[in-house]
């Protein structure tokens, strides 16, 4: 971890968790989520973006339940709801009334579930390749998605599996360099982490369909995707630029699943703008 992600922890009791985040910046709170991929956490998904953004921002980054170094429950009914609630006993935790969210993949689906159950606490969402969509024209399960089945089963995690599931993030494997793929193999084999592992074929997870609440969704709206998404793919994006009152779509060719990754100077003026428009 580098010296300014280990400056910036901390911890907090949020409701019945202990959740690990990051903060740092001044401005606005803006609360960014990572995305659900093996070894996944709060700092190593946004790396790329928090010396921009906290220019301009209060970042708050969690680490979801289930990874990183927070806690590690087993979840049982609505997982998207199960992220939300406790998303928001943080920012309660934090004396946030109201944040910008990001949200990225399974974040996404978090960020969405928290805007539309409570949308008095999310002022404006940036969505890149959200979960809880209608995948209307691509084959189901998506490659990523039979990935994150794939990564505890039989002999559990190894480097080749994850180096095949992060090769299937991005639009070029050359992005993904030794140090990320040993980052995150030791974050997917920290302590309880299998355990809590939401992608398991013997516990199936209940993944609400949040397509069907898209009209609910009151607050401005930004969705970024890669066209060339092998996990959650854009035809996704339709429903949600069809439903969402107050949206607007930008997409990026020769781009994966981790847009703010892949494109992140692009990415960062992109969000600062869409976040500082009146």
């Amino acid at each position: 971890m580098s010296k300014s992600a280990i400056n910036t922890s901390g911890f907090a009791q949020a409701g019945d968790l202990k959740l690990h985040y990051h903060e740092l910046g001044s401005g606005p709170a803006l609360m960014m989520i990572h995305g659900g991929g093996p070894g996944a956490a709060g700092w190593s998904n946004y790396s790329r973006n928090v010396e921009a953004l906290a220019k301009k921002f209060r970042l708050i980054i969690p680490d979801l339940p289930g990874f990183g170094d927070s806690d590690k429950p087993i979840i049982e009914g609505s997982v998207y709801k199960f992220y939300a609630d406790a998303l928001r006993n943080l920012l309660d935790k934090l004396k946030v009334e109201s944040a910008h969210i990001i949200g990225n993949s399974l974040g996404g689906a978090a960020a969405l579930k928290l805007a539309i159950d409570t949308p008095e606490r999310v002022d404006k969402l940036v969505l890149m390749g959200p979960g809880g969509g209608l995948q209307l024209f691509t084959p189901r399960p998506s490659e990523g998605v039979k990935h994150l089945f794939k990564y505890y089963e039989g002999e559990g995690p190894t480097r080749k599996k994850l180096t095949e599931f992060l090769s299937c993030m991005v639009h070029d494997p050359l992005m993904i360099t030794e140090e990320i793929l040993e980052e995150r193999l030791q974050s997917s084999i920290k302590r309880g982490v299998k355990e809590a592992w939401i992608f398991n074929k013997a516990r199936p997870p209940v993944l609400e369909e949040l397509w069907r609440e898209y009209n609910k969704v009151s607050q401005p709206t930004l969705i970024i995707w890669g066209r060339d998404d092998r996990t959650l793919t854009i035809d996704n994006a339709w429903a949600m630029l069809n439903q969402i009152p107050d949206v607007q779509l930008h997409v990026f060719g020769k781009t994966g699943h981790w847009v703010q990754w892949e494109r992140p100077a692009e990415f960062n003026t992109l969000v600062s703008g869409f976040l500082a428009a009146k």
